[in-house]
């Protein structure tokens, strides 16, 4: 009966810790939404894309001006003798005329061209929100893990405490038997992986420590059992916690990787402080899922962007053409004179006015040929990048839809598989509490409720990715 009570007394130390959860403040605001306004205010690419923006507005009033008119002055150091006169000086100014039509197809050019950098803007801005987003959910999962770490290495340090209790018994010849090695036959409940290879690819070396600490638990415990070792036990619960521990320390410094990536697209100090939700909430997506794949082709800035330059294109063409069409000058030509003592002219000594045409002859036709075919080249390589941009969107699409279905089905296969732990759980503890056996099957059940509910975040956090790529695939930017 003594030993029964030292049992139940550290099993509920162990349920205690395991409810006390994280020692992280419980008031701190879901704060995404903020981050993101940060980012839209302060992040270098997008401040960058939106200057490239606003200059080539700026570029629409050159194209649509007129050329700068031309003045020539000349002047006689020796004024000239005319019939009219002396000749002092002759000023002459002159303004060129494109072809009608010529410079309102440079201004729509260039107005299209400004709508395509505008694209550009609302593509960085898209792709630095997901960033920013899957970086976010990325810490979030990180911290979870790390509590998750900590709650096995207590549950490790908790069994190695019974397995030095039982050592001890067997060692004084008290007759207790060693529960120790029934704990390693009792060891094989299988316990499912759920990775997320989606997730795995972003979160690079990350991994679920529950399931190898369960592995190693049941690995070193099934050898227990044959050698009925009671130190050996021991020494196998201390490997496991110090691989825990290295885990730990490796979590520990993803974290601040991660945090410092998030702080780059803040464009703050890599060590500010990133505030995480208690728990995470899942996100709503903007439309239902089977109007996503449109909305994708009429929303996407990329595909906005080359079709802007296409038309863009169109307009060069039209240009260059009226190119190819003379140029009229319109002008006038002033001369200066003095009076004359020579001359007997009436118009002694008057200036004289005398109005001016230029027409330019475009003689030279294989530069505008060039100039067209080069046009009509650019705009057919830009509807293939059209297309293979469209199709590598559709890729993503369906990439993003498998692993949002997959995180779906994921959460609500943890939740029942959590739901039946913890009913099994209550079954075994009130098996405990009145027989005082089966302690091993209490912890290892207690550890994978723990492992599932891991993987029930894990799960959201594969969920609100995939909403987040469908909302950057769709530069559809607002925060749920």
């Amino acid at each position: 009966m003594l030993k029964i009570k030292k049992y139940k007394n550290l099993i509920l130390i162990i349920f205690c810790m395991l409810l006390s959860g994280s020692v992280k403040a419980q008031n701190l605001p879901d704060s995404l939404s903020v981050y993101l306004e940060i980012a839209a205010k302060n992040n270098p690419t997008v401040i960058q894309k939106f200057y490239e923006y606003q200059a080539a507005l700026q570029k629409v009033p050159q194209a649509g001006s007129l050329p700068d008119p031309e003045l020539s002055i000349g002047y006689f150091l020796k004024p000239m003798e005319q019939l009219s006169g002396n000749q002092v000086a002759d000023l002459r100014l002159m303004q060129m005329f494109p072809w009608q039509g010529t410079l309102k197809a440079a201004k729509d050019e260039m107005s299209l061209m400004a709508k395509a950098k505008y694209e550009t803007f609302r593509d960085a801005k898209s792709t630095v929100f997901y960033n920013i987003q899957r970086n976010w959910f990325e810490l979030y999962k990180a911290e979870k893990e790390i509590q998750i770490t900590t709650k096995n290495i207590s549950i490790l340090q908790m069994i190695e405490r019974l397995a030095l209790v039982k050592y001890k018994s067997a060692a004084l010849g008290n007759g207790v038997n060693s529960e120790s090695g029934a704990f390693m036959q009792k060891g094989n409940v299988p316990v499912s992986s759920g990775s997320s290879s989606g997730m795995q690819s972003m979160s690079g070396s990350s991994t679920s420590v529950t399931t190898s600490t369960t592995q190693s638990i049941q690995s070193g415990t099934m050898g227990s059992a044959t050698s009925g070792s009671g130190l050996a036990d021991l020494f196998r619960i201390k490997i496991a916690i110090q691989d825990l521990q290295n885990d730990s320390a490796l979590l520990q410094s993803q974290k601040k990787t991660i945090t410092a990536k998030f702080n780059s697209f803040l464009n703050r100090p890599e060590e500010s402080t990133v505030y995480l939700p208690d728990s995470l909430q899942l996100s709503v997506l903007s439309m239902p899922l089977e109007a996503v794949s449109d909305s994708i082709t009429d929303q996407s800035p990329m595909l906005g962007m080359l079709n802007y330059e296409q038309k863009s294109l169109e307009s060069r063409k039209q240009m260059v053409t009226k190119m190819g069409y003379p140029m009229v000058g319109v002008g006038f030509n002033y001369s200066l004179f003095t009076k004359s003592e020579m001359s007997t002219s009436s118009m002694n000594g008057k200036d004289m006015i005398m109005p001016m045409v230029s027409v330019t002859l475009p003689i030279y036709r294989n530069k505008y040929k060039a100039m067209i075919t080069e046009a009509e080249l650019l705009k057919k390589a830009k509807a293939q990048e059209y297309f293979a941009t469209a199709n590598t969107l559709q890729t993503e699409y369906y990439e993003a839809v498998q692993l949002y279905q997959d995180a779906e089905r994921r959460m609500k296969l943890y939740a029942g598989q959590y739901q039946l732990a913890s009913k099994t759980l209550d079954i075994l503890i009130s098996s405990f509490t009145s027989s005082g056996s089966g302690l091993n099957e209490v912890l290892l059940t207690q550890q994978q409720m723990i492992d599932y509910e891991y993987k029930q975040e894990e799960a959201k956090v594969d969920y609100n990715t995939a909403i987040a790529w469908l909302n950057q695939l769709m530069a559809f930017s607002k925060t749920q």
